[in-house]
């Protein structure tokens, strides 16, 4: 028999009937439409490893299709946008604005869907299903589960921990958590999937078999959140354990980390799955067309929701190769892209010159331009078949030389320089000398710069000294070149998001001061 939570009773838990997506065809599953679902049926292995393959890619595209960018590109000070979040630009932001809804329902459903693996998966399964591929598939929903609140937790500060959906569903009325609480939550998470997932060295060339989640995976994802606690010691540690096993890479040419032909390679620790093939909404990756000019993408009659900022330009030093592949300016050319119905784009100023009037600049980072037989197709909406990073080993790298610096300003350790500097040599730039150590200041510029257009700069922005961040954030150039240099200064408040309106009013104990939370 079936035994179902309806989702609907969950009042921190969006519905979701959305296909399990892939940038490979096969994680087509879907969950339950009014529910998730924990059966008495699953009788081979295949059903029981098809049980994550949602929270690889679908289940957080309500989250990804627009907002990801929003709350962390136009916050942060990288993209501008007349629509679709212009008041995160001017730190204008309020509990009752859509951005903030999605995000936080995708996430708790992540965690819904979690916790019922966790807590169901075994005694569910029969006994001709393996141990150890059980034992895998309940440390990625672990995994799942820290990654959702890690997010969470960034995003809108305190917020419930959630262990059991059935309780959960019999009073749902629940008090928020300490931030420390979730940090301990999300770290002991974490450390149940490395003790528990499958170890293994990434292949080198990219493919399916790198989807999956390892040891590895847990691992590089602790070491960034003993980060943000500034557990220093532990997050070198645990980003030497990585680097040291050998399992990721750099990927040599940096314009290939975003080539849909290359999806889960070497370099690619976590990545969401998506997949234009099936053509179900919400299935594609949509960074076609919310970054890329239309002229760029199929199916969609619009392009270049959020552009890059002046600021954001003026951060790349000249002979950086990653500019080009991070946004393109006039005189630009892409061989292998289709514009237009050609192949063999350039962005030419005399047949293209009203296209970038905003900031002169467009996004390429992930805009892979119309449908070919490297893209493979666009669905009906424009998504298209490239993932999209969550963490990379270039992360992993700047982590580790963060780490060995624990706080200081500057650091002459030559460890930490070489992380540093295989970075800046694979984008064709010079690198620290021996005398030269490595700064602060450097580093953050370097993430900017490595992971721009990726989601990561507001939250490295939410790592400072509040009135650092503020003071970097209020000397951005933060309008578009028809207004001029805008400047726009946030407050201390503005770096944790409002929770959602509508949340709040189905659960008002969400206003209501953070209490500790009772480790099982």
């Amino acid at each position: 028999m079936k035994k179902y939570i309806n989702i609907k009773t969950l009042v921190l838990f969006a519905t979701l009937g959305l296909a399990t997506t892939s940038c490979s065809e096969d994680f087509l599953d879907r969950p339950s439409e009014d529910s998730y679902s924990s059966t008495e049926f699953y009788n081979t292995d295949e059903q029981v490893t098809r049980t994550t393959y949602g929270m690889y890619g679908a289940m957080w595209a309500p989250y990804y299709t627009k907002n990801f960018y929003a709350l962390a590109e136009l916050s942060s000070g990288n993209c501008l946008a007349y629509a679709d979040g212009p008041e995160l630009i001017q730190f204008k932001l309020t509990s009752d604005s859509p951005i903030l809804l999605d995000p936080w329902r995708a996430c708790f459903a992540i965690v819904a869907q979690s916790n019922n693996l966790i807590n169901n998966i075994e005694k569910d399964a029969t006994q001709d299903v393996s141990r150890a591929v059980i034992k895998n598939t309940v440390a990625e929903a672990h995994f799942f589960r820290a990654i959702a609140y890690f997010y969470l937790v960034r995003l809108y500060g305190t917020v419930p921990i959630i262990e059991d959906n059935f309780t959960l569903a019999k009073e749902p009325l629940v008090n928020t958590n300490r931030i420390e609480d979730i940090y301990t939550f999300i770290e002991n998470d974490l450390k149940f999937a490395a003790a528990n997932l499958k170890s293994k060295i990434r292949s080198r060339t990219p493919g399916r078999e790198n989807v999956f989640v390892t040891q590895g995976s847990a691992e590089a994802f602790l070491a960034k959140v003993y980060l943000y606690e500034k557990k220093y010691a532990e997050s070198k540690a645990m980003a030497e354990k990585v680097i040291n096993s050998g399992e990721f890479d750099l990927m040599p040419n940096f314009a290939d980390l975003f080539l849909t032909s290359k999806n889960n390679n070497e370099e690619s620790i976590y990545s969401w799955q998506w997949s234009g093939e099936i053509n179900s909404y919400g299935g594609g990756n949509f960074s076609n067309i919310q970054y890329g000019l239309d002229i760029l993408n199929d199916n969609a009659s619009y392009g270049a929701t959020y552009v890059p900022s002046n600021d954001v330009q003026d951060a790349f030093e000249i002979g950086d190769l990653r500019r080009k592949e991070s946004f393109m300016v006039y005189g630009d050319s892409y061989p292998n892209m289709k514009a237009k119905g050609e192949v063999g784009f350039v962005l030419d100023k005399d047949k293209y010159g009203d296209v970038l009037a905003n900031t002169g600049a467009a996004v390429k980072k992930y805009v892979v331009g119309q449908a070919t037989g490297e893209t493979g197709p666009a669905d009906q909406w424009g998504g298209m078949n490239n993932c999209n990073y969550i963490m990379r080993y270039a992360d992993l790298l700047l982590i580790h030389a963060e780490a060995t610096m624990a706080g200081a300003e500057e650091t002459t350790n030559a460890a930490a320089k070489e992380s540093f500097n295989k970075v800046r040599r694979r984008a064709g730039l010079g690198v620290l000398g021996t005398n030269v150590p490595l700064t602060k200041t450097a580093l953050f510029h370097e993430r900017r710069v490595e992971f721009a257009f990726e989601g990561e700069y507001w939250f490295d922005l939410g790592r400072l000294p509040r009135q650092e961040a503020i003071s970097i954030i209020s000397q951005q150039d933060r309008g578009f070149d028809s207004q001029g240099v805008m400047h726009y200064t946030p407050t201390p408040a503005d770096f944790t998001y409002p929770k959602p309106d509508i949340e709040v009013r189905k659960n008002p104990k969400l206003k209501e001061a953070p209490v500790a939370y009772s480790f099982k």
